[in-house]
C-alpha cells in the first residue's frame, strides 16, 4: 500500500473546517452535482409515490438507491421555486414576484448556488427552462453558469425542433425538447469528466403545451386512469394522459443521464437529485392532497425530493423532517465542501446531517409558502392557511378537518409567524426595474417584456412566448422600459411577420431615431396545433418570424422607453412582433 503524502497542518485544518469531503485521504476531488428539476409535475406523478397510472423506474431508482424526503416543499409556481433553489432564500427577498413581464427576474445582488460552485473550481452548466431573467446580467451565463442551453421564458410555444438560447445566441434545437436538453447535458458531462461539475437540468415538461412524441403518448391515448384526482369531476382525462406520457419521457431521459454517469465511471462520485417546481398543473391523482399548482395548500407545494450519493448516503431511507427548496443550496454546498460567499443570510437549512444519518438535534421549524397575496405556513405537524384554517397534517394529510377552533394557541402562534414573515420578506412597493441593455454584446427584448398602446394586443393572454399583433395604426406603440449600460452604436433587428409589405417603422430612444420600410411580406401559418395532446388555452401558438434589420441607432447610457411606431401603414396591419434585438457594434 502506498503511503499517504504528507499534508501540512494548516491544509489539514482547512480541510476539516470545510468538510470531510475535502480530506485528501478520503476523496480525490469534490463530488459532482447533477440537479434535475421537472416543471409542473406533481408529487403524485411518480410510481415510487404509489401512482399505478404510470411507470417511472429510473426516477424511482434515485430514491431507492438513496433517500427520499417525505415532506419536501417548493413554491406554488415555477419561477419562485427556481429562485429559492438558486439562492437558498425565500423568493420575494430576491425580487421574484411573478412568472412573466420581468417579475420573474432574480435581483442582481443575490448570490447563486452556481456562483459558489464556480468559485470553488467547478465546471457549471444549465440545460433547460431558466425563468429568472433573460437579459444579461440576469441571464444564466451571468449568474454562475458558464454553459447554458435552453430558454429563459416561463413557457415555450412548441416542443419539437425548438428555438433555443445557447449562451445568449438564438439557435434551433433538434428533436423533442426534453431529449434535446438531455443530449446537451450528457455532452457536458462527458466534456467535463476530468473535473468536478455542477450540472443543473431544469426540464420544462410536463408544463403545457401538452406535446410529447407518439412513442410515449400511444400508451396513454385511450387510457382510463385507475387513480383519479381527489375531486374526480374536476379531472380532464386528456390532460392527465398527456401529463403521464410526458413524465414517462422525463423518466427515460433520467435513465439516460444515469447511464452516462456509469459509462464515465462517475456514478459513485456524483450527487444526483430530482425534484419538481410546484404541484401538478391539472387536477389528477396526487395522493389525496388538497390543492394543485398555484395554490398554497399541501398539494400545490409538496414535491418529491429524491437524492443519491453511492457510498456516502445510506440507501433506502425516507427522511421524515420537513424541508424545502430553500435548503438545497446550503445542503449541496455542505456535502461538497464548497464555501458559500453570499453576502445575505440564507433562509434554508443544511440537511446534510439528515442525509448522512448523523445523530443530530433537529428542532421543529416553519416553512412559508406564498403566491398571489396568499400565504400559508407549515410546521412538522400543522399547516395554517391564509384564511386562518388549521390542519393537523399528520392525522389529516388531506386537509379535510379544520381544527382552528380546538387549537387557538397554535393558530395565534402561526398567524403571528405569517405576519412577521410577511413584514420582513414581502416587497413593499411596485416592481419598476428596467430591462438592461448593453451588459452583453447582444440583448434580446422579447414581446413578453414589452408593453403596447392603442389597438395592439398580445397573441394570447399569457405573456410568455407571446408576440404583439393587431398593429394597425400610426397611433399604436410598442415600448420596452430599458436602461442602457454602455453607450454606443447598436444594430437593431426586429423579428416580424407581415401580411403585406410597404409599411414604414420607426425605432426611437432618447431622441435617437431610425426608420425602415418592410420591403418584403412574410405571413407564415401558425403551427403547433397538430402536436397538442390537449387544448393549450391561454398560450400562444408558434410561427416562423423573420429578422428585419432596422439599422444602427446611437443609444446613450440612460434609462427610458425604446419605442416602435409606424410612420406609414400599408394594408390592414403593420406587422406582428416577436423580438427586438440590439447588438453593440
Amino acid at each position: 500500500m502506498s503511503a499517504i503524502p504528507p499534508v501540512s497542518r494548516r491544509a489539514l485544518l482547512g480541510a476539516l473546517a470545510a468538510g470531510p469531503s475535502l480530506l485528501p485521504a478520503q476523496q480525490k476531488r469534490r463530488p459532482n452535482i447533477v440537479v434535475i428539476l421537472a416543471d409542473d409535475q406533481g408529487w403524485g406523478d411518480l410510481s415510487i409515490n404509489g401512482n399505478t397510472n404510470l411507470n417511472t423506474p429510473n426516477i424511482d431508482q434515485i430514491g431507492r438507491q438513496g433517500v427520499q424526503f417525505d415532506r419536501f416543499f417548493v413554491c406554488p409556481v415555477c419561477a419562485p421555486t427556481r429562485a429559492e433553489f438558486l439562492t437558498g432564500r425565500y423568493h420575494p427577498r430576491g425580487g421574484v414576484r411573478g412568472v412573466s413581464t420581468g417579475q420573474e427576474r432574480l435581483n442582481l445582488d443575490e448570490h447563486t448556488i452556481a456562483q459558489s460552485f464556480q468559485q470553488a473550481g467547478y465546471a457549471t452548466a444549465a440545460f433547460g427552462k431558466w425563468h429568472n431573467g433573460s437579459q444579461a446580467p440576469y441571464h444564466p451565463n451571468s449568474r454562475g453558469f458558464r454553459e447554458y442551453y435552453g430558454f429563459t421564458s416561463g413557457h415555450w410555444a412548441h416542443y419539437f425542433d425548438t428555438e433555443m438560447d445557447h449562451n445568449g445566441q438564438l439557435t434551433k434545437g433538434k428533436g423533442y425538447i426534453t431529449d434535446d436538453l438531455t443530449d446537451h447535458a450528457m455532452a457536458f458531462l462527458e466534456q467535463n469528466r476530468a473535473k468536478p461539475f455542477f450540472c443543473y437540468i431544469p426540464y420544462n415538461t410536463p408544463h403545457s403545451p401538452m406535446q410529447v412524441p407518439d412513442k410515449y403518448f400511444d400508451k396513454f391515448a385511450g387510457f382510463e386512469p385507475k387513480l383519479k384526482a381527489t375531486n374526480p369531476e374536476l379531472e380532464e382525462v386528456t390532460m392527465t394522459r398527456a401529463a403521464l406520457a410526458m413524465v414517462e419521457n422525463i423518466d427515460w431521459n433520467v435513465g439516460r443521464i444515469q447511464a452516462k454517469l456509469k459509462q464515465l465511471n462517475l456514478d459513485n462520485d456524483t450527487i444526483l437529485l430530482y425534484f419538481c417546481d410546484n404541484g401538478p398543473n391539472s387536477w389528477r391523482w396526487n395522493g389525496g392532497m388538497k390543492g394543485r399548482k398555484g395554490q398554497v395548500d399541501e398539494g400545490g407545494v409538496r414535491s418529491p425530493l429524491l437524492l443519491r450519493w453511492p457510498g456516502r448516503i445510506k440507501p433506502g431511507r425516507t427522511i421524515p423532517q420537513i424541508a424545502g427548496a430553500i435548503d438545497l443550496f446550503p445542503t449541496l454546498a455542505s456535502l461538497a465542501g464548497v464555501p458559500i460567499k453570499a453576502a445575505k443570510p440564507l433562509d434554508g437549512k443544511d440537511l446534510s446531517p439528515l442525509l448522512l444519518d448523523k445523530p443530530v438535534q433537529w428542532p421543529d421549524r416553519m416553512i412559508f409558502s406564498h403566491w398571489a397575496k396568499r400565504t400559508s405556513v407549515r410546521t412538522q405537524q400543522y399547516r395554517l392557511t391564509d384564511e386562518g384554517r388549521l390542519y393537523d397534517m399528520v392525522a389529516d394529510p388531506g386537509q379535510k378537518q379544520d381544527i382552528a377552533a380546538a387549537q387557538p394557541k397554535v393558530v395565534a402562534r402561526l398567524q403571528k409567524a405569517i405576519k412577521d414573515w410577511s413584514a420582513e420578506v414581502l416587497p413593499k412597493g411596485p416592481d419598476n426595474r428596467p430591462y438592461p441593455v448593453g451588459h452583453s454584446r447582444m440583448t434580446y427584448l422579447p414581446a413578453r417584456d414589452g408593453n403596447s398602446t392603442g389597438g395592439i394586443e398580445r397573441s394570447n393572454r399569457a405573456p410568455n412566448s407571446s408576440y404583439f399583433t393587431k398593429w394597425s395604426s400610426p397611433e399604436d406603440r410598442i415600448t420596452w422600459d430599458i436602461e442602457v449600460a454602455q453607450a454606443g452604436d447598436y444594430e437593431a433587428v426586429l423579428h416580424y411577420t407581415a401580411p403585406q409589405a410597404g409599411s414604414t417603422i420607426e425605432l426611437s430612444f432618447a431622441g435617437a431615431k431610425l426608420e425602415r420600410m418592410i420591403a418584403e411580406a412574410h405571413n407564415p401559418p401558425l403551427y403547433g396545433m397538430k402536436e397538442d395532446r390537449h387544448n393549450r388555452g391561454t398560450e400562444s401558438y408558434a410561427k416562423a418570424f423573420r429578422p428585419l434589420k432596422l439599422g444602427v441607432i446611437r443609444l446613450p447610457a440612460a434609462r427610458g422607453l425604446i419605442t416602435l411606431r409606424a410612420l406609414k401603414v400599408n394594408g390592414p396591419e403593420v406587422a406582428d412582433v416577436r423580438y427586438l434585438i440590439l447588438t453593440r457594434v
